[in-house]
């Protein structure tokens, strides 16, 4: 049996749907699980149990010089690389136009089928081409959170129950030092570390930075060494405004997402955002506090985990509300 998944994008997106490879993996053992996603978030799946291969794509770029030379070369090294098998099924966990388009292109085996939703659920983007190319569409609840909605989409398309239960089945490779000495300093290494994941691409989920500032204080008072992510210049003009005058707190240097992956691995906990690092970290079983202006928490939240919770409020949670929210996780964790 071979599966096709396309999930291109975005990364918080990709998180949610890891799941539903490691339903494949249980209830179809043996079956060979591919993955079309955005070059951009190649080495996340590269750290996801049971995908074999994962086939990048560039669409994002491609379509800005859709008709020059080098678009049209990789192109056709996509296609190639993308039919290399034949599939029993392709799985659209998308549901836009851009994902249609790859689950057409992709080569079927005899008998095999492509799937997607047959329609748009509450709070998420549908366009009707992924109905059109399929020969199978998939009912799904109108509200049903992003986890759940890749994991069912998935269970209805091969056709076997669905657990209670789940994981991420995302394995860093064990580099333990690089949040440590490398990046608090050498004098904290005796010291766990939280991280503070503080951007987003959208700036009306951001926490202000005066918040950030006075949460890290009270961290580093209860003998935590923090750690900042930042992905842009903006980003480490922020983290740094945040760890000026607090000991043991910079920021970490610009990762790639697979280096990011471990150093958040070595993490004792993270406090973020709703954004893809945060999920992450979720993904990686961290006590973890998530932190929403918007009421979206019930579908790309945290659930399942005890050590983990999300904090909402308008236009933002307090600072206390997230510390009892941080303490609250660390109590189940046994932190504290």
């Amino acid at each position: 049996m071979k599966i096709l998944i396309v999930k291109l994008s975005s990364l918080g997106d990709v998180v949610h749907a890891m799941p539903a490879v490691q339903d494949l993996q249980a209830a179809l053992p043996g079956a060979q699980i591919d993955w079309v996603v955005e070059s951009a978030f190649a080495p996340l799946l590269r750290q996801c149990a049971g995908v074999a291969r994962v086939i990048e794509c560039n669409l994002r770029r491609w379509r800005h010089a859709p008709f020059s030379a080098d678009t049209r070369s990789a192109w056709q090294s996509f296609r190639a690389e993308l039919n290399l098998s034949a599939y029993d099924r392709v799985i659209d966990l998308q549901g836009l136009s851009k994902s249609a388009l790859v689950a057409y292109m992709a080569r079927l085996a005899p008998g095999g089928l492509r799937v997607a939703m047959a329609a748009r659920t509450e709070g998420s983007s549908y366009e009707p081409p992924t109905r059109w190319v399929a020969h199978q569409v998939v009912d799904l609840p109108l509200h049903i959170g992003a986890l759940e909605r890749s994991r069912l989409l998935c269970a209805k398309a091969m056709g076997y129950p669905l657990s209670s239960s789940f994981s991420f089945g995302l394995t860093p490779q064990k580099a333990p030092k690089l949040s440590l000495a490398q990046t608090v300093g050498p004098t904290s290494d005796a010291l766990p570390v939280v991280a503070l994941l503080i951007g987003s691409s959208r700036a009306d989920k951001q926490w202000p930075i005066g918040h950030w500032q006075s949460l890290s204080k009270r961290i580093r008072a209860d003998g935590y060494a923090l750690a900042i992510a930042h992905g842009n210049d903006e980003e480490e003009r922020q983290a740094q405004a945040i760890v000026q005058g607090i000991d043991h707190a910079l920021v970490w240097p610009r990762l790639g997402l697979h280096a990011m992956v471990d150093a958040l691995a070595a993490c004792a906990g993270a406090i973020g955002v709703d954004s893809g690092l945060s999920h992450i970290a979720v993904a990686l079983g961290l006590s973890h506090v998530q932190v929403y202006n918007f009421d979206t928490a019930w579908r790309t939240g945290p659930h399942g985990h005890a050590c983990q919770c999300s904090v909402f409020a308008s236009p933002h949670p307090s600072i206390e509300q997230v510390w009892q929210a941080w303490n609250s996780v660390r109590l189940r964790h046994g932190l504290i």
